[in-house]
């Protein structure tokens, strides 16, 4: 396993293992129960997803001390704000059962975000949480947020994957000494990734799959990515990536697949905004 040194000497996995899209408890125990014993150590959910019980079921029948696990959680527009992150966090550590978080990261940049950060600022000055972080904060909003709080987010998870590269907040986040976390990193099989040309082209040279390619470009990128299957074979095809190295040629290949734009979630767009501020988090 490779890891990556946070902004504050916290190691973070680069080969992690989302949960989005498994609501049903059972499901999702048995998926994250085979991501672990696949050896995936980093768990990725949120408020939102409504599973985070079944991931801390999953968790604790694993017999995997928590110290070798790196468990993330996220908080929901509805809970943002000073108050409500603080009773958020608490709701999403009983539900996990754990007694600390390694990441948690605000979910969307909307609604009182900079209440919720001065929230996670104390829960990490506290040492309840490992490291704090946000997810799809575009460069304007990072780097506005970092002009304006104490601890610089230490992750910022994203759409990427070979059709949104996100070379400008690569560049920003890069300068700011920020993690890059990779959500859909495999573009969620959209506009037939798996079985692209040039990724199966790649592919045949090293005895690969388009989505082994996929997540070995993410890697050798310094990006984390966090791919989600529920298929036992499937998850080890994706973790087991270590074995070969794309070329220079390779990855010039896979960065001019880059389209410029969003594929997957537009930000800017106000239906999905208000699409996305109707969602409620489960209880």
């Amino acid at each position: 396993m490779d890891f990556k040194e946070l902004n504050n000497g916290v190691r973070m996995p680069m080969q992690g293992f989302g949960v989005f899209q498994i609501p049903d408890a059972t499901e999702c125990e048995r998926v994250v129960t085979d991501a672990l014993a696949t050896g995936y150590r980093l768990i990725d959910t949120a408020s939102v997803y409504g599973n985070e019980r079944a991931v801390g079921a999953a968790i604790r029948n694993s017999g995997i001390s928590r110290e070798e696990l790196f468990i993330t959680t996220k908080a929901w527009i509805s809970e943002m704000g000073y108050e409500q992150t603080l009773r958020s966090f608490d709701v999403s550590l009983a539900r996990l059962g754990l007694d600390y978080l390694d990441l948690y990261l605000i979910h969307m940049p909307f609604g009182d975000y900079y209440g919720a950060w001065r929230a996670m600022e104390e829960l990490y000055s506290a040492g309840r949480v490992r490291a704090i972080g946000v997810c799809n904060f575009e460069p304007d909003r990072l780097l506005d947020l970092c002009h304006n709080v104490r601890v610089i987010p230490a992750v910022n998870q994203i759409e990427m994957h070979p059709y949104t590269r996100q070379s400008e907040a690569v560049r920003i986040m890069g300068e700011l000494g920020i993690q890059m976390e990779a959500w859909g990193p495999l573009a969620e099989g959209r506009n037939g990734l798996f079985t692209d040309e040039i990724l199966t082209g790649i592919g045949r040279k090293y005895g690969k799959s388009a989505a082994q390619v996929v997540l070995r470009w993410h890697l050798q990128r310094g990006v984390v990515a966090i791919p989600k299957s529920v298929h036992r074979t499937r998850m080890e095809e994706n973790f087991n990536i270590g074995d070969f190295t794309l070329s220079v040629e390779d990855m010039a290949a896979i960065d001019a697949m880059d389209t410029g734009c969003s594929t997957i979630l537009d930000l800017h767009a106000p239906a999905e905004v208000e699409r996305l501020y109707n969602i409620e988090c489960q209880a």
